[in-house]
């Protein structure tokens, strides 16, 4: 299994992070199995950051082997989504990114990719380019979007990465982030949600 994520898929987050550029193709990254972080478990803060972000996502879950799939076939390679929080530690981004290193080890990390209970589309209405989401910690709104906003579509995502790797049964595409990132603490109590749906509810320790 392997967590594929895309990277500055919502205008307005680039806008927030500095970039007022829209990327010309998907940016994709990947986290290891061991990033997964699931069935409610608390998320320990590492002792390498002092700046851990959340990131929330709309998570698919790829249910078919493929390799090189055309876009108008990509729906058939995926047959659930949930919310997902893809942590980064925006610390050691900033000083890879500065020096001209690769970035990894900013998102990679044990435990940062938090993944919430998966539910089929047909339960969240069925268009997976018209799924509303978004995070409350300590019962507040912290952080929405639309994935009617993304830069690229999932079934796009899908067919650019499958001409790359192929996808395996299992696999997860983190969709990419809304703007509203922002610092996590310990305490903090988080909950994510597709419309109303809460699927995802965890504590920061």
């Amino acid at each position: 299994m392997k967590i594929i994520a895309v990277g500055m898929n919502y205008a307005r987050h680039n806008q927030e992070m500095g970039s007022m550029l829209e990327p010309q193709e998907p940016v994709i990254f990947l986290k290891p199995d061991s990033a997964i972080l699931r069935d409610g478990k608390p998320f320990f803060l590492p002792d390498f950051s002092h700046e851990v972000h959340y990131e929330t996502e709309i998570v698919v879950h790829i249910c078919r082997l493929g390799k090189h799939i055309a876009p108008r076939f990509a729906s058939r390679y995926y047959d659930s989504v949930t919310v997902g929080i893809d942590f980064t530690a925006r610390d050691l981004q900033r000083r890879f990114r500065e020096s001209g290193h690769p970035w990894e080890l900013s998102k990679g990390f044990d435990n940062s990719a938090a993944i919430g209970e998966f539910v089929p589309l047909a339960h969240v209405g069925g268009d997976v380019q018209n799924l509303d989401f978004h995070l409350d910690i300590d019962g507040k709104t912290v952080q929405q979007g639309c994935t009617a906003d993304m830069l690229f579509r999932v079934d796009d995502l899908i067919a650019y990465v499958s001409r790359f790797m192929t996808l395996k049964m299992g696999d997860l595409l983190y969709t990419g982030t809304p703007a509203g990132v922002g610092p996590v603490s310990i305490g903090q109590h988080l909950q994510g949600y597709i419309g109303e749906k809460k699927l995802l509810d965890f504590y920061i320790r």
